[in-house]
């Protein structure tokens, strides 16, 4: 099950600046994973696998998509397993109908962030499609920060695929105030449409509370966070440059998701964070 689908399946529980992010923090990120990774187990047994993702040492989670849990629901399964959810992942069509009542669901189960998990292909065709998606993000960040919340796209690779001469992502970046819309960065997506992370934490500082967790092989396949070759040293040398919060783990299709959500645990366990 693609996130899409599975963000659709679960979506009956809701229906230009380059300074310093305001109210970036400068805290030691947390280590977290993002249940995507596990969703069909959380599919099958969904109290269960947050019993798993607890004894693997996380802390903190990011949703998916909920299983056709309430948010009294969700909120119980959290607590009962010392974890909490700082962020989760939404469907773009939200943003045009139920967000509202997304909120109110982020409220109850205790997210601080909302994010926008991709853009469907005919909302991405041109970049005068990318600034009506600005548009569309910075209303939905208003209303999330007259709740107290916080709004957040989350990328692939396809915002780098050059349009009309520029990249859709530094048009989204540049067509939206930084206090109202942050980015996940997902940094295996970044690394796969072919830019570097390091170059945005510097152009965009304080831009990007989340960062997604995902390593990549040789020929550019998706494996366990440590079995690739990407330079996580690197990367989060620039943590604080960054402003990253909150790290989540993830692999898309793990063969085994528990032996890939514990080595990445493991893995983020030895890089001194």
């Amino acid at each position: 099950m693609r996130r899409r689908d599975l963000l659709l399946a679960g979506s009956a529980l809701v229906p230009a600046c380059r300074h310093q992010a305001p109210g970036t923090r400068h805290r030691t990120p947390a280590i977290g994973v993002q249940l995507y990774t596990v969703r069909r187990l959380m599919q099958r047994d969904f109290e269960g696998t947050l019993r798993a993702v607890a004894a693997a040492g996380y802390r903190e989670v990011e949703f998916a998509g909920y299983f056709s849990r309430t948010p009294a629901q969700v909120r119980a399964g959290l607590d009962a397993n010392g974890l909490v959810s700082p962020s989760t992942h939404l469907v773009p069509r939200l943003l045009q109908s139920g967000w509202d009542r997304a909120i109110a669901d982020s409220q109850a189960i205790g997210h601080r962030y909302m994010v926008i998990a991709w853009m469907p292909q005919e909302m991405r065709r041109t970049l005068d499609d990318w600034r009506r998606t600005a548009e569309l993000f910075t209303r939905a960040g208003e209303a999330a920060r007259r709740e107290g919340l916080t709004f957040a796209y989350h990328n692939h690779d396809f915002e780098f695929t050059p349009l009309e001469g520029r990249l859709p992502f530094d048009v989204l970046l540049e067509s939206t105030d930084p206090s109202v819309v942050r980015i996940q960065m997902d940094l295996f997506w970044i690394r796969k449409g072919g830019h570097d992370p390091l170059a945005y934490f510097a152009r965009w500082p304080g831009r990007f509370p989340m960062v997604h967790v995902k390593d990549m092989d040789a020929q550019g396949r998706m494996v366990d966070v440590g079995a690739g070759v990407i330079d996580w040293p690197a990367i989060f040398a620039a943590r604080r440059q960054a402003g990253i919060e909150h790290y989540f783990v993830e692999h898309d299709e793990p063969p085994d998701p528990l032996a890939s959500i514990a080595a990445g645990y493991r893995h983020m366990r030895t890089l001194a964070l």
